[in-house]
C-alpha cells in the first residue's frame, strides 16, 4: 500500500462520521443535483455489472440504485470500511455488495463490466498523473467493450474569474468550514489542495483517450466549477472472460 494510500484511507476513517453533511453544506448543495444528473446519464446505459468506486458513503450508489433495472448488480468499491460501513446502513442499498479495494487492483476479470461510476472522488487518485492514468487503464481493463466510465467531479472553469472565485474559496474557506463542521483539520485542508490542481474538462477528456477510451462526452456543470464525462470502451476491445474474481465483503 502506497503512502498516498494510507493517508487517505486515514482521512477518510476520520471524516466518515460528517462527511455527508458537510459535503453538502460546501457545495451549497449542489453536490446531491449533479450526482442526480450522472446517475441518470450513467442507468442509460443498461447492463447488469454496475461498480460505484470511490464510493464512499454511498450516495451515488444510492442514485444509481433507484435508476437501475431489478436484475442489475450494483458494487460499492472503496478503500475506507468505516465509509462502506455507513453506506450498508442505508435501506436503499440493502441489496448491493460491497468491496474493500484499492483502484489500481478491482477485484473483478477483464472485460466483465457494463458501468463504472465515480463521484467527487477522481481527485483522490491524482497524486500524480502516472497514478491517475494507472487506475484509468485499471476501470478500462475491467470494463467489456462498449462499456461506460461516467466521472463527475469538480474541474477548472474557462472564465479567469470564476476559476479565480473557485480556487479562492477552496483555500479561504474550504478548511475552516470543514473543520468546524467535522473537527478534521487534515481532511479538508486536503480537500482544499486538491480542488485547483485537478484537470479542466478538455484536458481530462485527453487522458481518458490516451488510456483507451473512446471520444468522451463531457458536460460542464455551473460555468466548469464541475464536469461530468462519460466515455466507452471502444467495442473493438477483446470480448469478455469470467465475472469477479475476488472475495466482496458484505457488512460485518
Amino acid at each position: 500500500m502506497s503512502g498516498h494510500t494510507r493517508a487517505l484511507r486515514r482521512i477518510y476513517t476520520e471524516v466518515a462520521p460528517t462527511y455527508e453533511r458537510v459535503n453538502h453544506v460546501l457545495t451549497l448543495g449542489f453536490d446531491m443535483r449533479w450526482r442526480k444528473v450522472a446517475a441518470r446519464e450513467a442507468a442509460r446505459g443498461g447492463g447488469t455489472l454496475w461498480l460505484d468506486v470511490c464510493s464512499g458513503t454511498g450516495e451515488m450508489a444510492v442514485d444509481l440504485r433507484a435508476r437501475a433495472a431489478a436484475d442489475v448488480r450494483i458494487v460499492l468499491i472503496d478503500l475506507s470500511w468505516p465509509m462502506l460501513a455507513r453506506a450498508r446502513r442505508k435501506t436503499q442499498l440493502a441489496d448491493c455488495q460491497v468491496a474493500l479495494s484499492d483502484t489500481r487492483q478491482l477485484p473483478f476479470a477483464d472485460g466483465s463490466v457494463d458501468l463504472i461510476t465515480i463521484g467527487f472522488a477522481t481527485r483522490n487518485l491524482y497524486p500524480d498523473a502516472k497514478t491517475l492514468s494507472r487506475n484509468l487503464r485499471e476501470f478500462h481493463r475491467v470494463l467489456k467493450p462498449g462499456g461506460r466510465f461516467v466521472q463527475l467531479e469538480t474541474s477548472q472553469p474557462r472564465f479567469a474569474i470564476l476559476r479565480r472565485l473557485l480556487h479562492a474559496y477552496a483555500a479561504l474557506a474550504i478548511r475552516p468550514i470543514g473543520f468546524l463542521l467535522s473537527g478534521s483539520r487534515s481532511g479538508y485542508g486536503y480537500l482544499a489542495h486538491t480542488i485547483p490542481r485537478f484537470h479542466a474538462a478538455g484536458e481530462f477528456s485527453k487522458l481518458l483517450g490516451r488510456v483507451g477510451f473512446g471520444p468522451p462526452e463531457c458536460r460542464e456543470l455551473l460555468g466548469g466549477i464541475a464536469a461530468l464525462h462519460v466515455a466507452r470502451k471502444p467495442l473493438d476491445d477483446r470480448p469478455p472472460t469470467a465475472s469477479i474474481r475476488a472475495h466482496t465483503r458484505e457488512e460485518e
